[in-house]
């Protein structure tokens, strides 16, 4: 929306500042304007999205137009609704009004009736970037990218946009309708090239001439003037796609008014019937010239013929010269001189090329007489693949095609010097990129890339480097194979073809299918080969630099195929990791940045985190956190991210005074990646509780807090982690206590996004231990939403959620009658131990645990089904589960006959088996568990049978006092009961 309208002001104003109202920019604005208008009413959802900042601009307005819904004071207004931190999402303080989303948008239209063009105009006028506005600067940034409509979907992740789905769609309907804009006026815009018309012009100018080559008496434009874009008509004859008016007098017919426009020739009355069509339309002036005077066409086909042999043969022996003198195409934009005339020399040669294009096939000289059934099967193909919109086309379209038909038919002088003339065009056009590939240039390219002529591989590699930009460039690369090719030529010992190969591969390598290729034909080890440069960047040399480029292609190639995980273990075996980390130690931004990129996506890999760690990456890593650039700031942090999963790397980022300049970042809130990887580091540092310490010392703490709301949601998951660590430390729990970050993360439970689901829970649970923490968590209606987290499909946020109801039974106030507050939620509870993952299970117990210690939800449990539930799980050997289990079973047996049951669902004998475990906590759970049950006879001769005795008579001398009481009470009862047995029996 804010792309196309501005990019028309440039054409339409009049250097004022303000948007004309042309019949181009009011095409737009009524465009623009049936968006807003319908977008309300298609989709209600996304257009009530709140703005990150409010659209302002000053309004026709006045209080009085507004109806219902609106607060009206004196001359000021004010909407019903409002955003999350009270601000009206429409206020009017005449004359100016602040608008925060669509739907306000909408309405403010509606009321302004036939105003409504008007303050669209004023809108987009005062505010010229709006996307800026309506998305924030992660979503704006996308529309300044190249190819931006390919490389969304891949450039945009949805756990990064704040409302998840709502806000992605929104954002995909701008964007849609901007393109749709954007396309309406390149198509006006691209019509007025005049390049081909000035070319024929001037060719036709040159059979003026007095003698044998003259075929017209005069060529005359009927005006000097040209505009900046090159066209000589009035500006508001250039919107109906008319480029200039001409004189042409033929030496047999009267005086020819012709005009000349993007969709063809045609004679006009002269200026005073305002050059008003007289003819039918032509496809250029020489079938317009043919069609009028019988002497031009008899006469021009045999002066074109001999015109271009005399060009060609002059423009290649000029050439060839200078081809000896050096390479052409790596001279051409370093040597000033030798560019002007190269660039003569291709002006020369494309005015020819393209003035024969237009000629009946076998009117081309000798040398060409090979390209004219190419040409012609090109135009069927051409007619039967676009019958319609060829006349669409930009003029741009159909030069790089002839230039492509060229390149398919000349030696080597003529194919060096049709890739240099295709290099003038804008590559990174998707427009100029789709017609080489159209019409058959890419296998072309590629085949250049086997031939034996080095400037013939730098061109074609030159250009498959930009066009590989289009994905559907690169996998049509991939599908001729041209990718082995390219991977070919890595082994080059010419620098600069190593380089541009390297780069190519970086472009193409974007896709699995393409990665995969690059690592069966060896490409992986070849471009680890390009990273082995130079023993020392610190002290670079001259005559290094080409070494030090050839290695900064090949990182950003390696970056690109790192996003497989088979590429991440080749780059390792190859020795990628300790030349990557010389490299780390560049001074150069556009060095680091792909070698930085590269180790933090193999960072997910453990085996390079140990090898970042045991290489001393650390170090420059945190180094060039505090960089001037905010991409490799991002990287540094990212990769930190990664690795600080290890205790180790933790300690090395604490040494080396890396925890600072991660709070540092934090400022940084309008960058989100960065401020993403900076929150993600910060969360994982501060596992440690050391790290946590020196983080309080820098106040993280509360900046944290400050960025739990109004953030992507890649960016909260990682500060809940961050505050869910910083609760070990207990001054942490006052400080949220009081900065009021517990409703925040309460208020993030509502979520769908379940990494943050996972970590908000845990967070919670863990302020849950403070009992002021939890009376506030209690009121907000914290455990019900946790409670019903239980239901979410994600087993990592069902126990995430278990755990977390832990500590808030055992701190709430009543504890006992909160739970039972919860309607079906004893049932869910029960019911979750049919689970089949075990960390749900183990956290499922543990509240049971707790739930079971007030008798009335015991009694609840009980009649659930909780019993042989639990006795089903005894037999596992997960020493985790077998720790809560045995905690949740000794609480259970707590009521009525449970003991009992519990020995008949078989679950004593396996407990006694969990004796033999080697973690103590196990042990402990266990003999609390053992005591309880051994109250029940039946148990006690089971426990007997089984061994249970002797190992724990081995617990009796453990340091802990309560698992001693505990089997040492269990081995009283199995005694009491052997002595009643045996009177028994004495008594009988």
């Amino acid at each position: 929306m804010g792309v196309s309208l501005t990019k028309a002001a440039q054409w339409t104003s009049c250097g004022s500042g303000k948007l004309e109202l042309t019949p181009m920019n009011e095409s737009l604005l009524k465009e623009i304007l049936c968006f807003v208008e319908k977008l309300g009413f298609q989709h209600p959802q996304e257009a009530e999205l709140v703005f990150e900042a409010p659209l302002q601009w000053s309004t026709t307005l006045v209080a009085s137009d507004f109806k219902t819904d609106y607060d009206i004071r004196d001359l000021e207004v004010q909407s019903h609704e409002k955003d999350s931190e009270g601000h009206p999402l429409l206020q009017l303080s005449p004359p100016t009004v602040w608008v925060r989303s669509f739907s306000q948008l909408s309405k403010l239209v509606h009321f302004a009736d036939y105003k409504k063009l008007e303050e669209v105009r004023a809108c987009l006028q005062e505010n010229r970037d709006p996307l800026l506005k309506i998305f924030g600067p992660c979503f704006a940034n996308f529309t300044e990218r190249e190819d931006t409509h390919s490389n969304v979907p891949h450039l945009i992740d949805e756990d990064q946009v704040k409302d998840s789905e709502l806000k992605l769609k929104l954002f995909h309907l701008v964007q849609n309708m901007d393109q749709q804009l954007l396309k309406n006026l390149l198509q006006k815009i691209s019509e007025l090239d005049p390049t081909t018309v000035k070319n024929d012009i001037e060719l036709l100018k040159r059979f003026c001439s007095e003698g044998e080559k003259r075929v017209l008496k005069s060529v005359r434009y009927t005006s000097d003037y040209e505009f900046e874009n090159g066209c000589r008509a009035p500006l508001w004859r250039q919107l109906h796609s008319e480029i200039c008016y001409l004189v042409i007098e033929p030496c047999d017919t009267d005086e020819l008014y012709i005009t000349c426009s993007t969709t063809g020739v045609f004679i006009n009355g002269g200026a005073e019937s305002g050059y008003e069509r007289t003819s039918e339309m032509y496809k250029d002036l020489v079938t317009l010239l043919k069609s009028q005077s019988p002497y031009f066409a008899e006469n021009i086909k045999k002066q074109v013929q001999a015109e271009a042999i005399i060009i060609n043969i002059f423009n290649l022996k000029i050439l060839y010269s200078i081809l000896l003198s050096g390479s052409v195409l790596s001279s051409y934009d370093t040597v000033p001189h030798l560019g002007r005339q190269l660039s003569a020399l291709k002006s020369a040669m494309l005015s020819s090329l393209f003035f024969f294009s237009k000629t009946p096939a076998g009117a081309m000289p000798v040398e060409l007489s090979s390209e004219s059934s190419l040409e012609s099967e090109e135009e069927e193909e051409q007619s039967e693949c676009r019958p319609e919109n060829n006349i669409d086309l930009p003029s741009e379209y159909w030069q790089i095609q002839k230039l492509v038909k060229y390149l398919k038919g000349g030696d080597q002088t003529a194919t060096v010097l049709t890739l240099c003339a295709m290099m003038d065009f804008n590559l990174m056009q998707e427009t100029c990129q789709l017609a080489i590939r159209d019409v058959g240039g890419l296998e072309v390219l590629i085949n250049l890339l086997d031939t034996d002529e080095v400037k013939c591989k730098i061109g074609s590699l030159k250009i498959l480097r930009k066009i590989s930009h289009n994905v559907q460039i690169r996998q049509t690369i991939v599908d001729m194979g041209g990718l082995q090719s390219i991977v070919k030529i890595l082994d080059s010992p010419v620098k600069d073809l190593r380089a541009l190969a390297a780069e190519t591969i970086a472009n193409v390598a974007r896709f699995r299918r393409a990665r995969r290729t690059v690592r069966q034909y060896g490409g992986i080890k070849k471009l680890v080969k390009l990273l082995d440069c130079v023993p020392n960047l610190a002290n670079l040399t001259e005559t290094k630099e080409k070494d030090v480029e050839v290695a900064r292609c090949g990182t950003l190639a390696l970056w690109s195929c790192s996003k497989s995980t088979k590429n991440k273990e080749a780059i390792h075996k190859a020795g990628g990791i300790p030349l990557l980390g010389r490299l780390l130690k560049s001074q150069h931004e556009n060095m680091l940045i792909p070698v930085v990129g590269t180790l933090q996506e193999c960072a997910s890999e453990e085996s390079y985190r140990i090898a970042i760690q045991t290489e001393g990456m650390i170090k420059d890593l945190v180094k060039n956190l505090s960089s001037d650039n905010d991409e490799l700031q991002m990287h540094c942090a990212s990769a930190i991210f990664k690795c600080a999963e290890d205790k180790q790397t933790r300690d090395l980022v604490r040494k080396y005074k890396g925890l600072h300049p991660l709070v540092s970042l934090l400022q940084k809130v309008n960058n989100k990646q960065l401020l993403a990887a900076a929150t993600g580091a910060i969360w994982k540092c501060s596992i440690s509780v050391e790290n946590v310490a020196k983080f309080q010392e820098y106040k993280a703490l509360e900046t944290l807090i400050g960025l739990l709301t109004d953030q992507p949601e890649e960016v909260l998951v990682n500060v809940v982690g961050a505050l869910g660590e910083f609760a070990q430390i207990p001054a942490s729990k006052a400080i949220i206590h009081k900065s009021g970050g517990i409703k925040s993360l309460v208020n993030l439970l509502a979520g769908t996004n379940q990494a943050l689901l996972v970590n908000v829970t845990k967070a919670v649970g863990a302020y849950a231990t403070d009992k002021a923490n939890m009376l506030i968590i209690d009121q907000l209606d914290g455990v019900r939403l946790v409670w019903s987290l239980l239901k979410n499909p994600s087993a990592d946020v069902q126990s995430s959620a278990a755990w977390a109801l832990c500590p808030c039974i055992e701190n709430a106030k009543d504890g006992g009658e909160m739970v039972r507050s919860l309607v079906g939620g004893l049932e869910l509870i029960v019911n979750l131990l049919k689970s089949t993952n075990n960390e749900v299970l183990a956290s499922i117990c543990a509240a049971i645990a707790k739930i079971a210690k007030d008798k009335e939800n015991l009694a609840v449990l009980t009649d659930h089904g909780v019993i042989p539930l639990l006795g089903k799980l005894t037999n596992t050997t997960d020493d985790r589960l077998r720790c809560y289990l045995a905690e949740a079973i000794g609480h259970c047996c707590m009521w009525g006959s449970n003991r009992k049951s519990f020995g008949e669902a078989g679950a004593v004998a396996p407990l006694v088996r969990y004796l033999k475990s080697k973690d103590s906590t196990v042990h402990q759970s266990t003999a609390m568990a053992l005591y309880q049950l051994s109250k029940d006879p039946n148990n006690c001769i089971t426990m007997h049978e089984k061994g249970v005795v002797k190992p724990l008579i081995h617990i009796m001398g453990s340091n802990e006092e309560m698992l001693q009481e505990a089997a040492a009470g269990c081995i009283r009862n199995i005694r009491l009961l052997a002595l009643a047995n045996r009177k028994a029996r004495l008594f009988y």
